[in-house]
């Protein structure tokens, strides 16, 4: 007899060994009907999978997580399938489950158009309605190189050709297409429903531009309708807020092939960039940290100290100097140790509080170059705590509470919580980091937040919190961290003088808030659709005259507004002031002030706030009071 123990803890019992599926139809037709795949002893399989001895059994349907994984990972095998229908001289080599859906490379002699997508599209439907049943073989991995040589798959037969020659490779077949896969997969091609394909880009086979350009076809699927046009819709709202294109109608910055990855501040945008770097100047000095400030290139020695120059260094720029080689450092950490070096250090300096703007350089692939999102020059809000053991739990349970404050102001106010434990390869004593690792926790427990733990996600040489932003329109952006560092202060010989007079090596927490200073703006932009707080936006007001009698009275409005600290703009061009009013909201700027004769004889201003929403008139002084109070709530 097989007993199969299910999720609420009740047990079934079976004559011999018994399907998944079959388990899911005796308990019922429509559970049978939703199921997907399986977990047995927390492995996700087929509804196929024969259970041979005693095993925890839980059915997947599309409610759950796992469910939605293998429903895009069979929609990428139908979007092959049909591929192949249209075009059976393509090629097929990879395609996996990606955020929000997947993607399939092929390799074929001319590009996709997008009427190809669409009747892709249109195909994959078809073969979709036909309902064929996804069966799984099991075939040795030479046999299997030498049937997709058969079948013209030379690139499948070079993925299976690097698998080792005793291992045995399995295959999906769903009608007249059979693909090389570990699986699982729905078990008939009638559960997916709810597709759509988005775009065609380049990818070089293997990721290496010496190889072809292949052709990646992108998608996304979902469990139900609704899911599908909430993320289509999603994804709309997205493109209005793109922050590349909100920067060039804005005119906050460009990028430029004169420099690939590196960003042109226009005057806007960079005013932008100094109230958010000025007010985390303010957080830093108000929380106890001391700016310092690092050189951009270091020798070659450091690095290889570190341990960068053997795993990080094709991501790095280099250069040469008297026979010396140099980097240009790609974080900032190494160089705050220095600073620390210098001068004997005692345990009452400690917790000892580094911050820096540190400008770093990191070689990223021209493919993944993302407006400002993605940069090969940024600037990080670095900062690098020293201290003892005993410092990490108040130290990291006060980093929440400050990164809290500072997301509030920013107008983010739903955040993720993830801490990522030891991983497999690592250094220091199970001691240490079990007391990293509850010290972290225990932060985020002191802080009342729930958290999620992924195991064995932390760096080499301690465990990390992970601090995620959920934006206005639900994407996720992971911005904050938290890192506790036993490795760099050893290898780079940092050390205290203890209370006993010995000497200790500090331990090193990494932090940062925005992270990416770049980044972060970006994030910013998209999250307020480019229409920024009054305590943000690079113009707070524009002053707009109707007729030239208003014109010296405008200009003393803006000198009383600017004496107030405002960021003012003046415009007294000889245009209706409906235009006038239509170009400065298109701006989005957060008040417009309109003076007329009426206005200028009461010392007064027409005011209108962003969304056109006509305040009427009040008195400068109602004004300042008013503007005041939006950036002193940083609404």
């Amino acid at each position: 007899m097989i007993h199969i123990t299910l999720p609420d803890g009740s047990q079934r019992e079976y004559p011999g060994p018994v399907t998944v599926g079959e388990v899911a139809a005796s308990i019922g037709a429509g559970l049978a009907k939703a199921a997907l795949a399986g977990k047995v002893g927390g492995k996700v399989v087929d509804t196929s999978y024969t259970v041979t001895a005693d095993a925890s059994l839980s059915i997947i349907t599309a409610k759950d997580p796992e469910g939605l994984d293998v429903i895009r990972h069979s929609t990428a095998h139908l979007l092959a399938y049909a591929v192949k229908e249209l075009f059976p001289e393509a090629q097929v080599t990879i395609g996996p489950v990606i955020e929000n859906g997947f993607f399939y490379d092929f390799s074929y002699k001319r590009p996709f158009t997008p009427e190809d997508l669409a009747a892709i599209e249109k195909r994959m439907t078809e073969l979709a309605a036909k309902d064929e049943p996804v069966t799984r073989r099991v075939l040795p991995r030479d046999e299997a190189v030498a049937y997709f040589k058969g079948q013209g798959e030379h690139y499948k037969a070079e993925i299976i050709a690097g698998i080792p020659s005793n291992e045995d490779v399995s295959l999906y077949r769903e009608g007249g297409f059979e693909d090389l896969c570990r699986g699982p997969h729905v078990p008939g091609t009638g559960k997916l429903k709810f597709f759509k394909l988005m775009k065609v880009a380049g990818a070089y086979w293997r990721g290496d531009h010496r190889n072809e350009m292949l052709q990646r076809i992108y998608g996304t699927a979902w469990a139900t309708k609704d899911d599908l046009q909430q993320y289509l819709t999603m994804l709309e709202e997205a493109e209005k807020r793109d922050h590349r294109k909100l920067g060039r109608e804005l005119d906050l910055f460009h990028i430029d092939d004169h420099a690939p990855g590196v960003v042109f501040w226009h005057p806007k945008g960079w005013t932008l960039w100094q109230e958010v770097e000025q007010y985390m100047r303010r957080v830093y000095r108000d929380n106890g940290y001391q700016e310092v400030k690092g050189p951009q290139l270091l020798d070659k020695t450091l690095w290889e100290k570190t341990g960068h120059w053997d795993k990080y260094r094709e991501n790095m720029f280099t250069t040469e100097s008297e026979k010396r080689e140099y980097a240009l450092k790609p974080m900032n950490c190494p160089g705050h140790i220095l600073i620390f070096k210098q001068g004997i250090k005692s345990y009452r300096d400690l917790p000892l509080r580094y911050g820096e703007f540190g400008q770093c350089h990191r070689n990223e692939p021209t493919g993944g170059l993302h407006g400002i999102m993605r940069v090969r020059g940024f600037t990080q809000d670095d900062g690098h705590i020293f201290c003892t053991e005993e410092h990490i739990l108040p130290e990291c349970t006060q980093y929440t509470a400050l990164l809290q404050r500072v997301y509030k102001d920013f107008g983010f106010h739903n955040i993720i919580y993830k801490v990522a434990t030891r991983p497999a390869q690592r250094i220091g004593s199970d001691e240490s980091w079990d007391k990293a690792e509850h010290a972290l926790m225990e932060s985020l427990r002191a802080s009342g937040c729930d958290f999620e733990i992924v195991p064995g996600d932390g760096a080499f040489y301690g465990p990390k919190i992970e601090y995620t932003l959920k934006d206005a329109i639900g994407r996720q952006w992971q911005c904050g961290t938290m890192q506790v560092d036993f490795s760099m202060p050893e290898r780079l010989d940092a050390e205290y003088v203890g209370e006993d007079g010995a000497r200790h090596r500090p331990v090193m927490l990494h932090r940062a808030i925005v992270g990416s200073m770049e980044r972060f703006i970006g994030i910013l932009i998209e999250q307020h659709a480019g229409a920024l707080p009054a305590w943000l936006a690079p113009v707070q007001v524009a002053v707009l005259n109707i007729t030239d009698s208003q014109a010296d009275y405008a200009r003393e409005l803006v000198k009383t507004l600017k004496n107030q600290g405002l960021r003012v703009s003046l415009d007294l061009r000889n245009e209706k002031i409906t235009y006038k009013i239509r170009e400065h909201s298109m701006q989005k700027l957060p008040y417009i002030l309109v003076v007329g004769d009426k206005e200028k004889a009461a010392g007064a201003v027409a005011v209108r706030a962003r969304g056109n929403q006509d305040l009427g008139v009040m008195s400068v002084d109602a004004f300042l009071q008013r503007i005041a109070q939006d950036i002193h709530n940083k609404s």
